[in-house]
């Protein structure tokens, strides 16, 4: 395992002067290059050739290294490569999506913003759920077995796979039919059937509240909030009820972008405190706690009760929509504040302060 002491000697070489900022091409880049851009620092993109028309349109990185796959970042050499850059890497959903916890714990010797330990808490719902519950939030219920199921529930996969197979049922056998119908359709398998978590489908409005925590500054930032548009579950409106039941549509969750929000301000106190107890709370499951920033992933019911399904110790797709500013951002720094200049901001000012070695892993 890569621990602290292990990254600080990689700083230690680092020229800091002529650090870079890196992340994979893909999921929220293009936010993380341009408040890079906007603070000084230099910017290198790991990406697929088939991606690369994003960076040649929109200017914003300076050393773009293809790769065929994004496990190549595994690899000595390009480590090394990056190493030789002064590149902090930014991780974000298509790190855990396409690289296992145990390689970005175990095997990525290259700086990172954020708190590796608590890759581990986030990939496994079950501990993502402790944690959310030790901290006090309000939690949707849980089954262990599709046997169990009593009520409406959504059945999601492990990690972080965008909604992409997501299904909802309310019995047992209709679990199972679902599963079925999804294995057929190639959206997930029968490992990912047997490893499913099953979450009572709380009833309201999906809402996620973007924050950055600032070890720096000792502060959690509640920084943006955004809802998501999901396919086909967005669309099924569309088609009348007595075409639904013919067809014997399956709707899924598939995340194809998003919504900013605006919270009535009578649910921002509770908002801002639920971030607080996640946060304290991981300051005694993983020590220093979160670094940078993180999303919780709540639903809103008519009743105005605040329940949190999920967790996100990364930046989330959701805080793209705040780039140039956004409301909950503006109203903190004023104009031009979105997440990626808030984290460009932070490794600048650890710079400034000698203190890069504490918001790294």
């Amino acid at each position: 395992m890569i621990d602290a002491q292990a990254v600080g000697k990689i700083i230690e070489k680092y020229d800091q002067s002529k650090l870079s900022i890196g992340t994979l091409g893909s999921h929220s880049s293009l936010n993380i290059f341009k408040g890079a851009k906007e603070e000084g620092f230099r910017t290198v993109c790991i990406c697929k050739e088939k991606d690369a028309i994003m960076y040649q349109k929109y200017p914003l990185v300076d050393e773009l290294i293809i790769v065929k796959d994004f496990t190549e970042l595994l690899s000595e050499q390009l480590q090394d490569r990056l190493r030789k850059l002064n590149v902090v890497l930014i991780p974000h959903g298509s790190f855990t999506a396409y690289l296992s916890t145990e390689q970005l714990t175990d095997s990525l010797k290259v700086p990172m913003l954020g708190n590796r330990q608590l890759l581990h808490w986030e990939a496994n719902r079950k501990s993502q759920e402790e944690w959310l519950r030790q901290a006090g939030l309000r939690l949707p219920a849980t089954f262990k077995s599709p046997d169990d199921i009593d009520c409406l529930v959504i059945a999601k996969l492990q990690g972080a796979k965008g909604g992409r197979g997501y299904f909802l049922a309310n019995t047992p056998k209709g679990f199972y039919k679902k599963a079925e119908e999804m294995m057929k359709r190639g959206l997930v398998t029968k490992q990912d059937i047997e490893t499913v978590h099953l979450q009572e489908y709380a009833l309201g409005v999906n809402v996620y509240p973007s924050y950055f925590s600032s070890i720096l500054n000792n502060d959690v930032e509640l920084l943006a909030m955004d809802r998501r548009y999901e396919s086909a579950v967005d669309s099924i409106g569309k088609i009348p009820a007595q075409q639904q039941l013919e067809i014997d549509v399956a709707p899924t969750y598939t995340v194809v972008g998003n919504f900013p929000i605006v919270l009535r301000e009578s649910l921002l106190p509770e908002i801002m405190r639920m971030g607080e107890n996640v946060h304290k709370k991981a300051e005694e499951l993983a020590p220093p706690g979160i670094i940078g920033p993180f999303c919780l992933e709540t639903v809103i019911t008519d009743d105005l009760k605040i329940y949190c399904f999920e967790i996100s110790a990364r930046i989330v797709a959701g805080t793209n929509v705040g780039i140039g500013t956004s409301p909950y951002a503006y109203l903190r720094y004023g104009e031009n504040m979105y997440m990626g200049r808030r984290i460009a901001m932070e490794l600048k000012e650890a710079v400034k302060q000698k203190r890069l070695h504490e918001v790294v892993a």
